[in-house]
C-alpha cells in the first residue's frame, strides 16, 4: 500500500470523525456583514404646481432613482432553534435622483440619502445541525431620508418657468414605513464561521415637496406633494458568524 494512498485514507477517517458544521440553535447571536445593493423599482407622481404641470403644459414632469451599494449589517438573535428576529442596518445609501415622464433620463434633478433600518421575524425551517440553513422573514421597514439637494439645472429650468431671476430650489422627502419580506440562506463552513447570501424587497414610498426661493432668499412658491414609489429589491452576499 502507498504512503500516499495510506495518507488519503487517514485523511478521509479524520474527516468523518470530524463533527460537521452546525447552524443556529436558541440563545445564539448571528452577526452578517457584506455588500448590500439596492435597486428601486421606482415610480412617481407627475410634478405639478397650483395642479398645473411644473415646467408648463404638455410636459409631464416625474422623477426616477438610480442603484446604489454599501457595506450591510445584519444581526440575529434565535430565540428558538427555528424563529429568529432580525435587524438589517447599512452605511447612509445615496441616490441620483433623474427625469421621468417627459423630461430626459439623464438630467440629473437631484440626490438624496436614505438609511433603511429594517426589522424581521425568520424562520429557519431545517434542523439546527444542518451545515446548510435557508431562511424567510417579514416585517416592517421604516427608511430616513436626509441631506436631499436639487441641481442648478432644476433651479434654472424653475427660475425660466416662473420668471424668477435666481431661483433656488429645496427638496424634502417624508420618511417611510412598510412591509419587507427577506429570503437567505447560510453555509456554516465551521460552527461559528460561514457564507451568507439573501435578497429583500421593501414597501417605501416617499411624499416629496420642492419648495422654490428667489436669488434673495425669500420663499415664492412650492409644488404640490407628489408621491415618489422605491419599492427596492435589496441583495446582499457576505460572512456569517455566530456566537
Amino acid at each position: 500500500m502507498s504512503r500516499s494512498f495510506k495518507l488519503g485514507v487517514l485523511a478521509a477517517a479524520v474527516m468523518a470523525a470530524a463533527p460537521a458544521a452546525q447552524a443556529f440553535e436558541a440563545g445564539d447571536f448571528v452577526v452578517r456583514a457584506g455588500a448590500v445593493h439596492v435597486a428601486p423599482d421606482d415610480s412617481s407622481d407627475s410634478i405639478t404646481v397650483g395642479g398645473a404641470p411644473l415646467l408648463g403644459p404638455g410636459v409631464d414632469s416625474r422623477v426616477t432613482v438610480d442603484s446604489n451599494t454599501q457595506l450591510g449589517l445584519r444581526a440575529t438573535y434565535m430565540f428558538t432553534d427555528h424563529l429568529g428576529l432580525g435587524v438589517l442596518g447599512a452605511t447612509p445609501f445615496r441616490h441620483n435622483i433623474y427625469g421621468g415622464g417627459d423630461l430626459p433620463s439623464d438630467l440629473k434633478l437631484g440626490e438624496t440619502k436614505h438609511l433603511p433600518p429594517t426589522l424581521t421575524l425568520q424562520y429557519y425551517p431545517l434542523a439546527s445541525s444542518s451545515q446548510f440553513q435557508p431562511y424567510a422573514g417579514i416585517g416592517v421597514n421604516y427608511t430616513v431620508f436626509f441631506e436631499e439637494k436639487t441641481t442648478s439645472a432644476l433651479s434654472g429650468a424653475v427660475a425660466t418657468q416662473y420668471g424668477i431671476p435666481g431661483a433656488d430650489t429645496e427638496l424634502e422627502l417624508d420618511d417611510s414605513v412598510g412591509v419587507a419580506l427577506e429570503l437567505g440562506m447560510d453555509y456554516m463552513l465551521s460552527d461559528n464561521f460561514g457564507l451568507n447570501a439573501a435578497i429583500w424587497w421593501a414597501d417605501i414610498n416617499t411624499d416629496a415637496t420642492v419648495k422654490v426661493y428667489d436669488a434673495a432668499g425669500n420663499y415664492a412658491a412650492e409644488t404640490d406633494e407628489f408621491e415618489v414609489e422605491l419599492d427596492p429589491m435589496v441583495y446582499m452576499v457576505g460572512f456569517t458568524y455566530t456566537f
